[in-house]
């Protein structure tokens, strides 16, 4: 018997048996659907994380932050300085790797008021009119502060969109926008002029929330008041860029550090310092120059660190491989099950079908032409089962979507559906190896006499 008719009559055997054959693939079909539904959700977690670590500058951003002096440096303590602008001055004189650098002064715990109203910024910070390029930030009304402002000093301020909503009210609640340019805030009770605001950062899953609430007007009003703070999982980033002020670094130096050192001498060190290197593949060696700079402005004394993007790169890849690691087990448990409800029907089929096997055997078909025929017939149940199963994941994904709106969105890729519909395949081939040799020992005379 040549392929196509071993083909030929398993297709007819399946026919002939529909409602049994369904019942067998519908493991294969539930199995397949779960692996690239799983896939695909996963997938949308790994698209919002890797969203969020572009908002926080990539990784090509490089922060330079105090740590403890090491205990054989404890003896050197009284030496340190930390990170001051002489560092600043050294990495744009000689770090040839970075393109990008960024002094940072964070201001804590300084109350935000205005007209009765007091919230305290997530992040608060004089700095740099580059800023915008080192986190990403984009000013959408307004003007971000320049040299100028920062030479003299000047009280002038850019807000973000959540402090805005604190302060002036939100754009939903008043009816109309609302763009605080030129209006005076307090920051620790001096006075400051708002000269620009941040476009309005939200993930994928945020902004589809939101039309969501905004096209169905009876749920928005359900969740009044239980609103959530935006600081789980990657929206945590966004929700620290929306309640962020800027303000020039020597005014931040003049305002709030020329008088908050030990024994009110001035303190004008740095919180942190970043940069921006040229490419990620040149970190390793951006890193080591940096370190070879800083260890002769700090006079050798090991009080700074490094923070990398790649380490929050480091944890998405790992969070996602558990996440594929914990699907994939599950839809394989799936897909096991659906071959053992292939092998357990091609045995029934066997034994329903040993007269006829006896009778091929009989007018000349080999062992081998019989081992082909069971194992094409199990083979394209699993073939036929998984090209349902991908088309009922597609479906299965939308009911996710329609059941959960704004969870990050689902995505369906060529890679998932070509591994589940491979998985199936090999599934029929394996679950049918056992039935088909069974079937291709029988003795033809033995065959004929069962009964």
């Amino acid at each position: 018997m040549d392929l196509w008719n071993a083909m030929s009559v398993g297709l007819k055997e399946i026919w002939a048996h529909k409602s049994r054959s369904l019942l067998t693939m519908l493991g294969i079909i539930l199995g397949v659907a779960s692996l690239v539904a799983m896939s695909a959700l996963v997938k949308g977690m790994e698209n919002g994380m890797k969203e969020a670590l572009v908002q926080i500058g990539g990784l090509e951003r490089v922060r330079i932050q105090d740590q403890d002096i090491p205990s054989e440096q404890a003896h050197l303590a009284d030496q340190a300085v930390g990170n001051t602008m002489d560092d600043i001055k050294a990495i744009r004189n000689n770090a040839t790797f970075v393109n990008l650098i960024n002094p940072e002064v964070r201001l804590r715990n300084v109350p935000v008021t205005r007209r009765g109203k007091t919230t305290y910024p997530f992040m608060l910070y004089g700095t740099w009119p580059n800023y915008l390029e080192v986190a990403q930030h984009v000013v959408e009304h307004g003007r971000m502060f320049n040299e100028i402002d920062d030479d003299e000093g000047r009280s002038v301020c850019v807000i973000g969109t959540g402090l805005r909503d604190e302060l002036f009210g939100k754009p939903e609640e008043t009816g109309q926008p609302v763009i605080p340019l030129g209006e005076i805030i307090y920051l620790n009770s001096q006075p400051f002029t708002i000269v620009g605001m941040f476009e309005h950062y939200e993930s994928e899953q945020d902004k589809k929330k939101r039309e969501y609430l905004e096209q169905n007007p009876e749920l928005k009003k359900q969740k009044s008041g239980r609103g959530s703070s935006g600081r789980g999982g990657s929206s945590f980033v966004y929700y620290i860029k929306n309640n962020t002020i800027l303000m020039p670094l020597n005014t931040a130096m003049m305002k709030f550090r020329s008088a908050t050192g030990t024994n009110d001498v001035p303190d004008y060190r740095l919180s942190a310092i970043s940069v921006r290197i040229d490419s990620i593949d040149i970190l390793d060696k951006a890193l080591a120059q940096l370190r070879n700079i800083l260890m002769s402005t700090h006079k050798g004394i090991e009080d700074f660190s490094f923070m990398t993007q790649e380490d929050w790169a480091d944890q998405i890849k790992v969070s996602i491989q558990n996440q594929r690691l914990s699907g994939g087990l599950i839809a394989a448990i799936s897909l096991l099950v659906g071959g053992i409800g292939i092998m357990n029907i091609m045995l029934a089929s066997i034994t329903e079908r040993v007269r006829e096997v006896g009778l091929r055997k009989a007018v000349g078909a080999t062992g081998p032409d019989i081992f082909i025929q069971i194992l094409v017939e199990s083979t394209f149940i699993a073939l036929i089962g998984g090209v349902a199963g991908l088309f009922a994941s597609v479906g299965l994904v939308e009911v996710l979507i329609l059941m959960s709106p704004t969870d990050n969105t689902p995505v369906v890729t060529v890679t998932a559906l070509a591994v589940g519909f491979g998985a199936s395949v090999m599934i029929g081939i394996l679950a049918g190896l056992y039935p088909a040799w069974k079937a291709s020992r029988l003795e033809p005379m033995q065959a004929l006499r069962y009964e």
